[in-house]
């Protein structure tokens, strides 16, 4: 017999052994376990077995009255209820008894609490009071358990410069920073520096850029890609008391320009390849800015260029060399406002599953720099297998292509290993439902079916951490599953220092959620009546309020903005720029879940925000549309729109290419839809924008967006709540034809 062969014997047994011994005939689980019947219900996604209700109602009657029975008695009412779409507390026990389809008298009446309320209640605790009129209103605030969400905030460490330096001082010969040389085309191995190498070139920049006339509060840019270089300039940025503004890498010309200028930027550490975007900001910047210093190497023509214009530029050694033997009183940096940082974020992961960060753990760092989370890079995950991280940050999209290339593998593997890897999953998956940790659910089958995979990601792999955008919860399910790594998701704002809600390891009621708040925030729904979200509802929903000591203190030189996001001392999650007001609905166990955003900025898959609004002005301008609306959200990695196309324009062109039939006709008709789809496109290269910023494909209709179907505001604004509920299907058939 093969070995694929006595593994699939192996694992049929132990699978068959498992799952179904000791089954009740009735019902098809063990009428005396609470945690099989959920299990059970789950496994099968279907309606709840009426003789399983009978036994459930049993149990449920002969439970003593203690706190931990009736939680116990919530959670698995609740899980059945999600199961066939029907949340359940006890005051809707004629729903629960409906989706049984037995008695409604199934939930004692001794069951008199809500089922919802307890469970939040044990996860988070009440600050302050729900708020009424005023024009808000606004549900209570709360703040985590901390038992069961975290531990307390270290102390000693005051500044991000206090991080850095007792880590040198502590593990001064253990590796920091690594990079991958690629030369003549082909990658090198990791190349390390140590945290002591590391702090002795910190030193040295340091001391160069106060040569240069910057001192504490002054503005320093760093402008590229990630590098050891970038986390460099940083560091001795942090050691000097000067504040550090980053700029993304994909940023051109105007906006570095912008930034320079509204910073009042002095010196910036720039990536070679990018300093000829910043000559072109001359001579604007010039007033400000003194100082260039690259990454790399410098040209003969940059350097006259940046002369001639009375400024300083230096290659990297160069500037090194200037710093050499000069030394300067580090002052006491600014207290970080947002106490430990994602250091701790990582840590409290770990530390939920009785683990710890150590000195073999690796983190790979392939986000950009200049925001708090993620974009995709090539060679990836050439990257991972060969650096062999225990860490992995990563946005949806990257998790994504992990979940489709996993699947295409397994989809042309064959009946039997297709077979014998379903098996394994279903099985594994099964026991975690069950209450079993990830690492404990199937040791078997992690080391026969699912360390192939392990290894795929470099083989020493402990916590994915998704963040940026929404994961979608069959990924999330899958990846927590055949990883054999701990898989969370969080939620957070560059303003309030990222993590805001990180879900917990092992749990898998937070599937689909972002987890409960953080320690040192407190959080608020605020209702939203013009979207219907009530945050004083039994489900409460509304626009997400953050308050605590990880926010921003402002906008720098925009009170007007600053004041726009700042409500009773706390930070909405509601920018105009930048996130767009997302909406948030507590669920039973205290976790949040993003179901809708306010305003007309949104992100992709991928992390990229769209300013849809101003894209659709664009596109709007085209004199084959009436009007336009784009529609993108966060599991998706492109835009889609809604056209309403200009009859005479399409007739036209119907004419010229000899394409028949009425204009309700044209708008069906594919041939018609690829020519707006590319005029779109050639408006889009025409402006410039960027690839995420295109449509990708188009749906026409005749009808020009009206009140009568509710789509407009007496203003003609788009309504898009409706709109997206009216084209519904349109947009769904989009989405799966262009993939």
């Amino acid at each position: 017999m093969s070995r694929l062969m006595q593994i699939a014997a192996i694992l049929a047994a132990v699978v068959f052994t498992t799952v179904y011994a000791g089954t009740h005939t009735d019902c098809g689980i063990a009428q005396t376990s609470f945690s099989d019947c959920v299990a059970y219900i789950v496994d099968l996604e279907s309606s709840i077995d009426p003789r399983c209700c009978t036994g459930l109602r049993d149990i449920v009657s002969s439970l003593p009255p203690t706190a931990d029975a009736r939680r116990s008695t919530c959670t698995c009412l609740q899980q059945m209820m999600v199961t066939v779409g029907k949340p359940i507390d006890a005051g809707r026990a004629a729903g629960l008894g409906g989706s049984c389809g037995v008695n409604t008298d199934i939930v004692p009446t001794s069951l008199n609490f809500d089922c919802s309320k307890l469970l939040r209640d044990e996860a988070l605790v009440e600050v302050e009071k729900a708020k009424v009129g005023g024009g808000r209103t606004a549900g209570p605030a709360t703040a985590a358990s901390s038992p069961r969400t975290g531990s307390a905030a270290r102390t000693g460490l005051d500044s991000c410069w206090d991080i850095f330096r007792i880590s040198v001082e502590r593990n001064p010969k253990n590796r920091m920073l690594g990079r991958r040389r690629v030369v003549d085309g082909k990658p090198c191995e990791y190349e390390w520096l140590s945290y002591k190498q590391v702090y002795d070139i910190v030193m040295r920049v340091g001391a160069s850029i106060r040569s240069c006339g910057v001192e504490q509060g002054g503005r320093c840019g760093i402008y590229g890609a990630n590098c050891p270089e970038w986390i460099i300039s940083m560091e001795a940025c942090n050691a000097h008391g000067i504040y550090c503004v980053p700029l993304y890498d994909t940023l051109g010309a105007g906006a570095v320009e912008f930034i320079i200028c509204h910073a009042e930027i002095q010196i910036a550490f720039v990536e070679e390849k990018k300093i000829v975007e910043v000559l072109k900001t001359f001579p604007t910047t010039t007033k400000l800015l003194k100082t260039i210093v690259s990454f790399g190497k410098i040209t003969l023509q940059q350097k006259e260029e940046v002369e001639k214009h009375g400024l300083s530029i230096y290659s990297w050694d160069e500037f090194l060399l200037l710093g050499e033997n000069l030394q300067f009183y580090l002052p006491k940096t600014k207290k970080l406002t947002f106490y430990n940082h994602s250091h701790c974020r990582v840590d409290r992961n770990l530390h939920c599953v009785n683990e710890q960060t150590g000195d073999d753990d690796v983190y790979l760092s392939y986000l950009p720099l200049a925001h708090i989370f993620d974009r995709d890079v090539k060679l990836l995950f050439e990257d991972i297998a060969a650096l062999k991280p225990t860490v992995l940050s990563a946005v949806p999209r990257v998790l994504d292509r992990i979940y489709s290339g996993m699947q295409s593998k397994i989809s042309t593997g064959g009946f039997l290993k297709k077979t014998l890897f379903n098996l394994a999953y279903k099985y594994k998956l099964h026991n975690m439902r069950k209450g079993s940790k990830q690492d404990e659910a199937a040791p078997l089958i992690d080391k026969l079916i699912f360390n192939k995979i392990k290894q795929g990601l470099g083989g020493n792999l402990r916590l994915i951490l998704s963040g940026a955008a929404p994961l979608a919860a069959n990924v999330e399910t899958y990846l927590r599953v055949v990883t054999c790594a701990h898989v969370v998701q969080g939620y957070g704002l560059t303003e309030t220092c990222a993590g805001t809600f990180v879900s917990l390891p092992n749990d898998l009621s937070m599937i689909g959620t972002v987890g409960p708040p953080v320690p040192n925030v407190d959080v608020r729904l605020e209702s939203v009546p013009e979207m219907e979200y009530d945050a004083l509802a039994a489900v409460p929903r509304g626009e997400i309020c953050v308050r605590g000591k990880t926010l921003f203190s402002g906008y720098h030189k925009r009170e007007d903005l600053t004041n726009e996001v700042m409500i009773d001392g706390a930070i909405m999650v509601y920018y105009i720029y930048i996130c767009a007001g997302d909406i948030g609905e507590w669920q039973p166990d205290g976790c949040l879940k993003i179901i809708d955003r306010k305003k007309n900025i949104f992100k992709l898959s991928q992390g990229e925000y769209v300013a849809v609004e101003n894209l659709e002005n664009i596109y709007g301008l085209l004199p084959e549309i009436e009007m336009i609306w784009i529609y993108g959200n966060s599991f998706e990695s492109f835009l889609v729109a809604v056209v309403n196309p200009n009859q005479q324009a399409l007739e036209h062109w119907a004419e010229q290419n000899g394409v028949s039939g009425d204009f309700g006709t044209l708008c069906e008709n594919p041939k018609a839809k690829e020519y707006i789809l590319g005029e779109l496109t050639k408006t889009a290269k025409a402006n410039k924008l960027k690839g995420f910023e295109f449509v990708k494909a188009v749906h026409l209709d005749p009808v020009p967006f009206d009140m009568e179907r509710d789509l407009l505001t007496p203003t003609y604004k788009r309504k898009r709540p409706q709109l997206l509920k009216y084209y519904q299907g349109a947009i769904n058939g989009l989405y799966k034809a262009t993939k």
